[in-house]
């Protein structure tokens, strides 16, 4: 069974999450990361699909989250 790391970032301009994996391939992007996780989940096998793949699949969602203490106050940055 393939697996296929899928990217997942947040883009603080437009204030959306992104999914980008060229493997599939497949980018998407969405206002909550769990919408975002199911945008994918649903998307993927028919790309799959198109691009000659078996759909059946894992997928490993990656993602980067800071957190900065200041003062004894925490603070999260994306």
């Amino acid at each position: 069974m393939s697996e296929y790391t899928i990217n997942v970032s947040w883009d603080k301009t437009a204030s959306v999450w992104y999914a980008v994996c060229d493997d599939i391939p497949i980018a998407l992007e969405s206002g909550s990361f769990d919408a975002l996780v199911e945008r994918v989940k649903t998307a993927t096998p028919e790309l799959l699909e198109i691009n000659g793949k078996p759909p059946e699949c894992i997928l490993n969602f990656v993602t980067n989250r800071k957190m900065r203490l200041r003062g004894g106050r925490l603070r999260t940055t994306r």
